[in-house]
């Protein structure tokens, strides 16, 4: 019973998981995919129903044949004028153009004309002959008035629709409300409020025109997620006025209705005007039903313009006049065909919307969906591990082919789109899982792969020894056959024995090696020298003297490294340790490595609690951020050498410009000092105390104007360490009064050693100074420095004022944050001052 529960704690568990990775993929990189997959299987319902387009829909194209025998597009509108005058006279029911005329069309023989009849008319009318020079004029005018030219036209036809072009044709905002009443836009009555798409530019024929058309619609598309255009908005919002789609008026008029007759159920989501009931999905959009192009009628608009064509063929007849030719307007890409014309589009749409083959995403189809992969998932949860191998695999398919069939039944008998794709590949990904899982291929692979074979321990050997754990690795290697193919991973794990200075290990390494080929490369040399450094050498000391032996002189030693990095060379020695260069090998990251040999430097019954403080303060400085504060990466210990891994700086420390002669230049020690107050408030907000601010633990590179205070946190641990002299923490030169006394310091201390070290900065001596160290301890904490200007009188008296309010022994008196201690150093600058 236990174990069966806990095989369904198991089964929760991965199904879990399962359902968030799925869930992941589905709204993130798998989402475009997905959804094509789904589009795809929608596009074969829909194109590949039988089906002819609407036989009263006929289009007037400007094709290739147009442009070149007409001239250069757009065309005059005396022309368009021309078509649509024989179109109307052959008795065409509805003259749809796809062209807005947004702009009234420039002759500049019409602005001479108009020139040229304003002064006739100063020179008045006296003469006969001027008048009638007059009239002639005028008239030409209005010959050449194209604009009026075509909205004579379109007033005589009755039944020319115009469109509205949206700037961005790409519509995907749903839910702004709208205004009521009609309006020159040929707005829609009633709130449509949940499906009209808002958009807030757009393209309108001119006013004389559109007050002549029998009426306007708008010209937008939706194109999908992944690029294919599959239907249009069916109503647009633009200045609080409800514009029906283009299509839906040629349609409504071609079953004798107007848009006024529309009207939007909310409560059904369905668009009904007359007989006709048009459902709108939650997006708002139109999908249409795509025909072969072959099937429609396409008429040259020169074969019209020229009478090649009989205008009497246009009887009863729904004309759609737009451009196909290449390089006029913008191709769509349909599931039908990739590049569509505007016009081809937009018969396709109408003749679905008049022969009833629409389609539109089923309302609500969100919660549908969620509710159909919660049932997947409890059947995958609960069921399915407790069917049979066919059982289980009968039901999941019969499940997903079921979904397919309802998704198509939705298409074919409703017009609705309900996707299932994504939940079919849910159910038979989940049902992949729990086969493998239930019937045992997980655990014969991970068996295995543990296999106690020779292939086996020699990839976990070759596994282990990647990740550092050499021993661990060592031990899989022992397990296999000594072969000619062992040789090489366990003269690599010798090496790395080396570097890690564990060279009786090593050896262990190179005779095992020996045992199957003893002139292997120059395994008996290097057992020979790990032997010599075995006896002689100790991690990071030789014989005793605790001087720093991490690099031997002997170059066939591999370089040692310390946790992940390989250590280079020794930069230098400090009062704890050895600094040294070195390198993380798998992002070449180049590092400066401060060592502390904690056996050496620590009584046996301190280790434990230096060691723990060694980690907090390597923790307290690594989170800090400043560009003038040097960056921790990483800290650790190996065999009881402690190190701490930090930016690796270029320059000198600051102690290089403290002697008489070699000082910097006032201005720029000014500035920088100003900096390490900066970094110091940083940190002092982020409640970390440096301790041991001196010259020495503050790095400049004049070339680049670099700064970084160095040295975190060390001060505080070596704080139990029994040093050489007796002294107590820190520098004394540089420590605080409060310091001094062995009193719980804050960032106040800090500006103290501030102080002192802009003193010694400026003038190349300390502030206080003394013979002894007892001596020195009392003069900080009792005795008054010797004034700045005493020794150099060319500073300012302001700086001087900072330097001493810096060194008040009266932590209440000093500095209460480095932000004003560098606001006050900056305007102490000569460049300020001046």
């Amino acid at each position: 019973m236990a174990r069966d529960r806990k095989t369904r704690r198991s089964d929760l568990l991965a199904g879990a998981v399962y359902a968030a990775l799925f869930a992941a993929l589905a709204f993130g990189p798998a989402r475009v995919w997905l959804y094509s997959l789904e589009a795809r299987f929608f596009d074969r319902l829909t194109t590949q129903a039988p089906g002819e387009p609407d036989d009263r829909l006929t289009i007037v194209a400007i094709d290739d044949q147009s442009v070149r025998n007409i001239g250069r597009f757009p065309f005059s509108r005396d022309i368009v004028a021309t078509v649509i005058d024989t179109l109307s006279a052959g008795g065409a029911e509805t003259i749809v153009s796809t062209l807005a005329f947004p702009e009234p069309q420039v002759d500049a023989g019409a602005d001479y004309l108009r020139d040229v009849d304003e002064a006739l008319a100063r020179l008045g009318t006296d003469a006969a002959s001027l008048a009638d020079l007059k009239a002639q004029v005028t008239g030409a005018i209005e010959a050449i008035d194209y604009d009026r030219r075509l909205a004579d036209s379109l007033t005589n036809a009755g039944n020319v629709l115009l469109p509205l072009l949206p700037e961005d044709p790409r519509v995907a905002t749903v839910g702004t409300p709208l205004a009521r009443g009609h309006n020159e836009l040929n707005g829609l009555e009633g709130d449509y409020t949940g499906i009209a798409a808002e958009i807030e530019s757009a393209l309108l024929p001119l006013p004389t025109l559109a007050r002549a058309a029998a009426g306007l619609g708008h010209l937008a598309h939706s194109p999908d997620r992944d690029g294919i255009t599959r239907g249009v908005p069916v109503v647009l919002s633009y200045r609080d006025h409800a514009v029906p789609s283009l299509a839906l008026v040629t349609a409504l008029r071609m079953r004798g209705l107007d848009p006024s007759d529309l009207t939007f159920q909310s409560a059904d989501h369905v668009l009904a005007a007359g007989r006709m009931t048009l459902p709108v999905g939650d997006d708002g959009v139109m999908l249409t039903r795509f025909y072969p192009t072959t099937s429609l009628r396409i008429e040259s608009f020169y074969d019209v313009f020229t009478g090649a064509v009989p205008s009497a063929s246009f009887r009863g007849q729904t004309v759609l006049i737009g451009p196909t030719a290449a390089g006029i307007g913008d191709a769509l890409a349909t599931p039908g065909q990739v590049n569509m014309a505007p016009v081809e589009f937009l018969a396709q749409t109408v003749s679905a919307l008049t022969t009833g083959e629409v389609f539109t995403t089923m309302p609500q189809s969100t919660p549908v969906r969620a509710a159909i992969f919660t049932v997947i998932l409890l059947f995958l949860w609960f069921a399915l591990p407790r069917l049979g191998p066919a059982a289980g695999t009968v039901i999941t398919v019969s499940a997903a082919g079921a979904f397919l069939l309802i998704e198509a039944i939705f298409i074919s008998g409703y017009a609705l789109w309900l996707p299932l794709i994504t939940p079919v590949l849910f159910l038979l990904g989940g049902f992949v899982l729990v086969t493998v899982r239930r019937y045992g291929l997980t655990e014969r692979l991970k068996l295995q792969s543990e296999a106690d074979s020779a292939e086996s321990n020699r990839l976990l050997g070759l596994a282990f020894q990647s990740q550092g754990q050499l021993d661990i690795a060592f031990e899989k290697f022992s397990r296999c056959p000594l072969d000619d193919t062992l040789l090489e991973p366990l003269y690599n794990l010798g090496l790395d024995f080396e570097r890690r200075r564990q060279f009786g290990k090593a050896g262990a390494v190179y005779r095992r090696i020996t045992e199957h080929d003893a002139a292997y490369r120059d395994v008996a040399a290097r057992i020979r020298r790990n032997e010599r450094l075995d006896e002689t050498l100790i991690m990071g000391t030789q014989g005793g003297t605790g001087a720093s032996l991490l690099l031997d002189d002997d170059d066939s030693v591999q370089n040692p490294m310390l946790g992940r990095y390989v250590i280079e060379k020794e930069l230098g020695k400090g009062a704890m340790g050895t600094v040294y260069l070195g390198r993380d090998p798998k992002i070449n990251r180049v590092v400066a490595i401060k060592t502390i040999a904690l056996s050496q430097e620590f009584d046996e019954n301190e280790i434990a609690s230096v060691r723990e403080r060694f980690f907090r303060e390597a923790e307290t400085a690594g989170r800090l951020n400043h560009p003038d504060i040097v960056t921790v990466y990483d800290a650790g210990e190996e065999h009881d050498l402690a190190y701490i891994a930090m930016e690796f700086l270029k320059g000198t420390h600051l102690s290089s410009f403290t002697k008489t002669g070699h000082l910097l230049p006032t201005e720029s020690t000014i500035e920088l000092m100003a900096r390490v107050a900066d970094a110091l408030a940083y940190a002092h907000k982020e409640d970390v105390v440096h301790r041991d601010i001196k010259p020495a633990n503050i790095m400049y590179d004049s070339a680049s104007n670099e700064l970084k205070i160095t040295d975190f946190g060390i001060a505080r641990i070596t704080s139990s360490s029994k040093t050489k002299t007796g002294i107590v923490l820190g520098t004394p030169s540089y420590m605080s009064p409060e310091q001094l006394a062995g009193k719980n310091v804050n960032g106040h201390s800090d500006l103290f050693s501030v102080g002192v070290t802009l003193y010694q900065l400026l003038t190349g001596q300390l502030p206080f100074r003394a013979d002894s160290m007892a001596t020195l301890m009392y003069k900080i904490a009792n005795e008054p420095h010797t004034p700045l200007r005493a020794v150099r009188p060319d500073l300012s008296e302001a700086l001087g004022d900072v330097v001493d309010r810096a060194l008040c022994k009266d932590v209440a008196e000093r500095y209460a944050s480095g932000a004003t201690l560098a606001h006050d150093l900056r305007r102490c600058a000569p460049s300020q001052a001046a």
